[in-house]
């Protein structure tokens, strides 16, 4: 009983049957223009895997090319080995040789309006001058450069100067505290920290440098501390181990080569949230990242010259590595940099930047969509959003609801959808539609990119039937792969490789339909035991989300003597709603309707907001905790964004 136990796939409950497609005009122009392109694709990717990635290779600038393609021994894997390159170069160099040197790289607007214009010549210049700056300092090859900065252009220039002369970047996002940024410091032991003065946040200034300055106090292995003067705000600056970035750069030279790396010399280490214990500083290496970040922002977004691309990922993620600071840029592409909160001073704020910068591609997160549909669609309205034509979304499973509202208001019914699916490990998107090429299904997404095989297996790796819910593997080495959680081999090994035999575990549940399109259903530690059925939280969460009045739901459990488990139901709701006992009841009939009683949620609390990552994601660990009466709640609280939605939710009226 204890083995079939541990078999048991997950009950799938969410049926969603509405398909739709890109106009053939979209699919004309697209790089992928058609599912038996992308077919094709992938069976040449399957048959050959050396000659596929090799080939997509060949498109980037390398000192040195490689004796071979891959070397993989379960976890280990080397990506072109024996080559030589640089990212920072292939980001830069390659296009200021070409008529791109005068094309806008980047579009920045800061939370006050203010704006400017760097075109790829002159990103390449403050690179270099940068890049000469961390040498003069004593930054070499190898060497780890913690980053703690606010959303600007200097955050990216700091990320591409260290990748220049071969240090490795850590970046903290510009909000933990002086603990976790204290954490990740210590744990990469780097050399130095480049920071921000301040941070614009909701028309407030985040001191920046004050959070540094305490981090330090316990950090020896900091000898300098590079301060970009963005907000102006009064600063103390310690003799001898604090230096201003402009005072540097004022003398520093515009001629710096790129440092000729390997291709497994380390690029980034970037440290992720653990349920318990401190983060895992999950480490990238140099040519199979810059590979794949290529060549996925290059066929998930369909890129093209005459487009302007805006991902709204902050850097401090692993989103605006890839898919703001070097996927764009190996592409040539043109991008919108947002200092502020999209929704600051008010909710018109994304869609008026939309407007006035003539944005082509917005890659966001459902979270963020769900707060626009809280919001209104008025906002959306009063703007022309013509120029628009591609959406995407990243960060968690996307409800069917919010990306039909995504394709109807924002999209205007023209715009196809990548609902993308990937992880810090991953290092790039690993499912999502082609959006030429796949039909799209509302809250699924869809299908592995050429040269990624995924499989739904059960606990032993035994594979699941069509529908039927399981965990989902990654079963061959993909360029952009992890290559160790820093300083502590075992944890890579335990956390990523030990739960399913011969394959990457990437700690979610899915479901793959009759048509091979993948449905994510959550983490599989949010998946809940009722009366004998395994339920994923993400399909009762959508179906609460499918009420007009629910604007977001997230789903715990706690223990119940009868069916194992019990669930509870955390909501916030759309403007104009009061949570009363009706709607507790008629919230709970509608998920019955849905999905059926099995679903049913026994408690319905009702919240002004849920606790987030300040990336955007549901903490949910923390949910089941105060679901089971835990007041006070244990593991990793360091990304979580506002303590105070915690402490409310804590508070609730039992009926």
């Amino acid at each position: 009983m204890a083995k079939q136990q541990e078999n048991m796939g997950m009950d799938s409950v969410l049926k969603e049957k509405r398909i739709f497609k890109a106009s053939v005009q979209f699919s004309k122009k697209s790089h992928v223009p058609s599912m038996v392109a992308y077919d094709k694709m992938y069976k040449a990717a399957e048959k050959s895997p050396d000659k596929f990635w090799g080939d997509i290779a060949k498109n980037f600038f390398w000192f040195k090319t490689w004796k071979k393609v891959v070397n993989w021994k379960n976890p280990d894997a080397q990506w072109f080995i024996g080559a030589q390159t640089n990212i920072c170069y292939n980001a830069l160099d390659v296009h200021v040789g070409t008529w791109r040197a005068n094309k806008a790289a980047i579009i920045f607007e800061g939370e006050h309006g203010d704006q400017a214009v760097y075109t790829y010549s002159q990103l390449h210049r403050e690179v270099c001058k940068f890049a000469n700056v961390l040498k003069r300092r004593g930054i070499e090859k190898g060497d780890r450069v913690a980053i703690y900065m606010g959303m600007s252009p200097q955050l990216m220039i700091a990320l591409l100067a260290c990748a220049r002369v071969g240090a490795v970047h850590s970046v903290v996002f510009g909000g933990f505290s002086s603990t976790a940024l204290a954490d990740r410091i210590n744990d990469a032991k780097a050399k130095a920290v480049i920071c921000s003065d301040g941070v614009s946040r909701r028309g407030n200034v985040i001191d920046l440098k004050k959070v540094v300055d305490d981090a330090l106090v316990n950090c020896p292995s900091v000898l300098n501390v590079i301060v970009f003067q963005r907000s102006n705000n009064a600063v103390s600056m310690v003799e001898g181990r604090d230096h201003w970035w402009h005072e540097l750069a004022a003398l520093a030279s515009v001629d710096c080569p790129a440092e000729k790396m390997s291709s497994e010399d380390p690029l980034f280490i970037l440290y992720t949230s653990g349920s318990t214990g401190k983060p895992k500083g999950i480490m990238h290496t140099t040519g199979g990242y810059m590979v794949y970040a290529g060549y996925s922002h290059k066929h998930v977004f369909d890129i093209k010259d005459e487009d302007v691309y805006w991902c709204t990922a902050d850097v401090g993620w692993i989103t605006g590595h890839t898919y703001v600071t070097y996927g764009p840029l190996l592409n040539g592409a043109t991008q919108v940099i947002y200092e502020g909160a999209v929704n600051y001073p008010d909710w018109g704020r994304i869609w008026d930047i939309i407007e006035r910068h003539k944005v082509t591609i917005l890659y966001t997160a459902p979270t963020a969509i769900r707060s626009f549909i809280r919001a209104g669609d008025e906002w959306v309205n009063k703007h022309n959003l013509s120029t628009l034509r591609l959406l995407g979304t990243v960060g968690e499973p996307i409800n069917p609801e919010a990306w039909i509202w995504y394709y109807n208001v924002v999209g205007k019914k023209k715009c196809p959808i990548v609902d993308t699916w990937w992880q810090t490990e991953t290092g790039g998107i690993m499912i999502s539609p082609l959006p030429g090429a796949t039909p799209m299904k509302p809250g699924s997404a869809t299908k592995p990119l050429p040269g990624i095989s995924v499989s739904i297996v059960k606990k032993d790796g035994s594979p699941c039937k069509a529908n039927e819910g399981g965990f989902l593997v990654i079963t061959k080495p993909w360029p952009s792969m992890l290559r160790d959680v820093y300083g502590d081999r075992d944890r890579f090994v335990k956390t990523y490789w030990s739960d399913i035999p011969g394959a990457y575990f990437t700690g979610d549940g899915a479901r793959r339909d009759k048509e091979g399109y993948v449905w994510i259903m959550g983490r599989v530690d949010d998946v809940v035991n009722i009366s004998g059925h395994r339920l994923g939280t993400s399909e009762i969460e959508s179906a609460l989300v499918s009420h007009e009045a629910v604007a977001e739901a997230a789903i715990a459990s706690r223990p119940d003597e009868i069916k194992g488990n019990s669930l509870v139901a955390f909501v916030t709701l759309k403007s104009g709603y009061h949570g009363d006992s009706d709607l507790k009841h008629e919230l709970q009939n509608h998920v019955v309707k849905e999905i059926g009683s099995i679903a049913r949620p026994d408690e319905i609390r009702f919240a002004e907001a849920l606790p987030k990552t300040r990336s955007g994601k549901i903490m949910r660990r923390l949910l089941r905790e105060i679901a089971n009466g835990n007041m006070n709640v244990s593991g990793d609280t360091s990304t979580l964004e506002d303590f105070s939605a915690l402490e409310k939710l804590r508070v609730h009226d039992d009926e």
